[in-house]
């Protein structure tokens, strides 16, 4: 799986211009199943996410989690992150995950993530959406469950 964190004090997700999902400080989460991706990856995903000291503790370090801060995280589907742009410069997304195979992952990740003790929102998956989002930092990371 792959996955786009960044440090927000807010995040929000619309369609059709209705906000279906927020977190207030914590991680905007995009992430994108790609083909050999398992539960288990998925679960392995969550964990690493949740470890991650990426928030600042009283002396300003980026020491802490989500979970010791208490954060929460909107989770959004993108498949784009599976962008290919080797071959001129039209992104091709083959690479990805079907989107059954996906959705399933996707919505497997999120529940991963609450099952640690972190809240959880979720935007559409396969919808037209609209993200909003304050990084905070910023502090912004990517992660790929092929290098992790």
């Amino acid at each position: 799986m792959k996955a786009l964190l960044q440090r927000v004090t807010d995040a929000s997700v619309a369609v059709d211009g209705k906000v279906i999902g927020a977190c207030g400080p914590g991680l905007l989460i995009l992430v994108c199943a790609m083909p050999d991706d398992t539960e288990q990856t998925a679960d392995a995903l969550a964990l690493k996410i949740s470890k991650l000291r990426l928030f600042k503790d009283d002396a300003g370090k980026m020491n802490l989690s989500i979970v010791q801060t208490g954060g929460s995280a909107l989770v959004v589907s993108q498949f784009t992150l599976a962008a290919d742009t080797s071959r001129g410069n039209r992104p091709g997304f083959s690479g990805a995950a079907k989107p059954d195979q996906a959705q399933a992952l996707y919505l497997h990740f999120a529940q991963a993530l609450r099952a640690l003790g972190i809240a959880v929102e979720t935007g559409e998956f396969g919808a037209d959406m609209a993200v909003s989002l304050t990084n905070d930092g910023p502090v912004t990371l990517w992660l790929d469950t092929e290098n992790t």
